[in-house]
């Protein structure tokens, strides 16, 4: 054995032995880290969990057990033991199926649904219990998580009376892993899929991931890229998609596969893959019973078809109802669905604002009630700040999901610290005005406008095989709040941000109020050095990793920045008027109105659907090109001060975790400032006006900018 790992392993066998407060920290616990729990979060545990009283055998249960009786040793110092009947202070856990002792107090359980729970002090046969009931074993586990949140984040628990239950169906986090364990749009290292040692060895990173997973709701994962390789769908693969699928159940995940739309021509060598064939739907009849014979709690496909030259049913001339119905009638039989991506982006000439409503929209109603649409929130591509997609309300007779973007493909990778809360509740609070006043994307999507038969909320993932998860110890609180949304839409961004501050950070005021205030100030921060204004899209080529509004020469049109600026020496925006694209008729007419008026758009959305000239007063009193420089300045003026508060907690930070934050917002104010200097030399080589007075000019000249190159950025469509 080398030295240095002699000694590598003689620290980590010291650091075993350590208190678990002195223990360097390095992210692997996520919001779980279950410490040593802090005066005021042990001052509301009255009294102590004396034993758990498991009532009923199962694996979820014994998972329910096993994370509680983790989770208050850690906490509290230790840990509870199991008791065979109730004794005061214990915790009892069960359904009415399963305990007795639970079908006899007669709970309020039937309102919560299969996943929902009640956390309930009360007496018990004369003694002082706490009882986690669900109607599912489920059920139970969440509410296992509820309670140790509550004891982290220092919440009073001796007199709880909670009922809870998840508002959307389905919540789910979307893998874009390839097979050879490339992510695309992944900036925390290799796919956690190791399929090479798969099916015979299982990582215990399995069971974290899914236990992180249980504990914030998410009910399913798609394990492989929506640019889906059909060799998923063999017989090789899917010994190893079991073996997945074995650990993720007791958790109360199921597994979910990108399928490619054309695998019975490529692993049947069928002539065709027209949906409509009956050798096509008998093909994936046999695939669907097959892939049930592996995994009989197989959730179902996701798909991406006819979008970025993926094929679909479009090459046979049919429709994308076509496609999805003969794929959901072959899933039916076993209670499968199938999520069609709404995402379209083709070469049609459309403005791409409004490809996928003029390609869905026509066609609602003649989806199976089996197939979910899974919508982006914006109409473009994850952008720093979109408008939330006219789809959203436009089809009432289609089940519609949203997808967000956990990973931060255009929003610094996972080097810039960009909570993604705030951005998803404005998504979810935007009134569609469909049915009048009160019409939220929420409601759309939670099915309580419409009512479809499901629902859903899916987030593309940021994880990898990194140490810390999401390559960044703040892009864990990304992945935290899509769980939380997913579970309930209209969840506020604050709240989640002080939950996931307290688990990971710490009870501290002094540590929660200054961390809370940078994320909740950090969306609008990256937005106004990337994209202010409304401006969407400039990012560089390929990788879209740094800015490029100057690049226009892209074999197509919409591949361009200066397509989505439009900016000349007379004025800048995308005008989607009637009098440009008139993609503002896809929206309800009073959304329409409001978006479409000058007067009313407001100053976040005004370059979005407006061109207008350099010298166009905002509601600011300043010019749009004025306010474009100074919004660009204050968002590196808002990295400055995120770097200050931050080097402020220096001490009440563990060291490890503090010095990579530290170092990662160096980075940020690094490329916010490149951002910058680099649009406003842009933008002032076509307005040809003078910077504001008092604003420092870029730091070179717009060649510089133009030069610089990044092929080796990660994340890219190819490895």
């Amino acid at each position: 054995m080398r030295p240095s790992a002699a000694l590598g392993l003689l620290l980590a066998a010291f650091a075993l032995l350590l208190p678990q407060g002195a223990r360097a920290e390095d992210g692997y616990e996520l919001w779980l880290r279950y410490h040593a729990a802090e005066p005021a979060a042990a001052a509301g545990y009255r009294p102590a969990a004396t034993a758990i009283l498991q009532q009923g055998d199962s694996p979820t249960l014994d998972v329910a057990r096993a994370e509680l009786e983790r989770g208050i040793g850690g906490l509290l110092g230790r840990t509870p033991p199991r008791a065979t009947a109730p004794i005061n202070g214990a915790i009892v856990i069960g359904t009415p199926a399963s305990s007795p002792l639970i079908a006899r107090l007669n709970l309020p359980l039937q309102p919560l649904g299969r996943e929902g729970y009640l956390v309930r002090s009360m007496a018990l046969d004369g003694r002082r219990v706490t009882v986690i009931a669900g109607n599912s074993d489920v059920g139970v586990l969440y509410g296992a998580f509820r309670l140790l949140r509550l004891i982290q984040t220092g919440q009073p628990i001796e007199r709880l009376n909670l009922a809870d239950s998840p508002h959307v169906e389905l919540r789910m986090l979307d893998h874009w892993d390839n097979l050879d364990r490339h992510v695309v749009r992944g900036y925390a290292g290799l796919s956690l899929w190791d399929w090479q040692t798969l099916p015979r060895f299982a990582d215990p990173r399995y069971t974290d991931y899914a236990r992180a997973n249980a504990s914030i709701g998410i009910n399913g994962v798609v394990l492989n890229n929506v640019n889906s390789n059909a060799d998923i769908l063999t017989p090789h693969f899917l010994e190893k998609v079991r073996a997945l699928a074995d650990i993720f159940r007791p958790y109360g995940i199921r597994v979910y596969l990108s399928a490619r739309f054309n695998a019975p021509m490529e692993l049947a060598h069928l002539p065709t893959a027209d949906p409509l064939d009956p050798r096509v739907r008998q093909w994936w009849r046999e695939k669907a019973d097959e892939i049930y014979r592996y995994v009989p709690d197989f959730g179902g496909f996701l798909v991406k078809a006819n979008s970025e030259g993926t094929p679909g049913p479009q090459d046979f001339h049919r429709t994308h109802a076509d496609g999805a119905n003969m794929m959901a009638q072959a899933l039916a039989p076993h209670g499968g669905v199938v999520i069609w991506r709404a995402f379209v982006y083709s070469d049609t000439g459309e403005d791409r604002f409004a490809q996928a409503y003029s390609e869905f929209h026509p066609l609602d109603g003649r989806f199976r009630d089996n197939v979910i649409v899974q919508v982006k929130n914006g109409p473009i591509d994850f952008q720093p700040r979109e408008p939330f997609s006219p789809l959203f309300g436009a089809m009432p007779r289609t089940a519609i999901g949203m997808e967000f973007q956990v990973t931060k493909e255009y929003l610094g990778f996972n080097t810039h610290l960009v909570y993604l809360g705030t951005m998803w509740e404005e998504a979810m609070r935007a009134d569609t005005r469909v049915r009048g006043e009160g019409s939220t994307v929420a409601r759309v999507v939670d099915g309580s406008l419409f009512r479809p038969r499901h629902t859903l909320v899916a987030g593309v993932a940021n994880t990898g095989n990194d140490r810390n998860w999401s390559g960044s110890q703040f892009d864990q609180a990304n992945w935290y709040a899509l769980g939380r949304f997913a579970w309930n839409p209209d969840v506020s961004a604050r709240d989640v941000a002080e939950e996931w501050t307290r688990m990971t950070w710490g009870n501290d005021p002094a540590i929660v109020t200054p961390i809370v205030a940078m994320m909740m100030g950090s969306h609008q921060a990256v937005v106004d050095y990337m994209t202010p204004l409304g401006l969407h899209h400039l990012m560089a080529t390929g990788h879209h990793y740094g800015p490029g509004p100057w690049v226009n020469d892209l074999e197509r049109r919409d591949w361009n920045p200066t397509y989505f600026h439009n900016g000349d020496r007379q004025g800048i925006g995308f005008d989607r008027t009637a009098r440009g694209s008139n993609a503002l008729a896809q929206y309800a007419p009073e959304v329409a109105a409001r978006f479409g008026n000058l007067s009313t758009v407001g100053d976040d959305y005004l370059l979005w659907f407006h061109h207008v000239p350099w010298t166009y007063r905002l509601d600011t009193g300043r010019t749009v090109w004025d306010e474009l420089v100074l919004r660009y300045t204050r968002g590196v003026d808002e990295v400055r001060a995120m770097r200050r508060t931050w080097a402020g907690l220096s001490g009440r930070i563990d060291p490890q975790r503090h010095a990579q934050v530290a170092a990662f917002l160096a980075i940020q104010e690094d490329e916010a400032q490149w951002w910058r200097d680099a649009c406003i030399a842009y933008f002032q080589s076509l307005s040809g006006l003078p910077l504001p007075a008092g604003v420092a000019p870029p730091a070179h000249d717009l060649a510089y900018y133009e030069a610089i190159r990044n092929p080796y950025a990660p994340g890219r469509d190819q490895p």
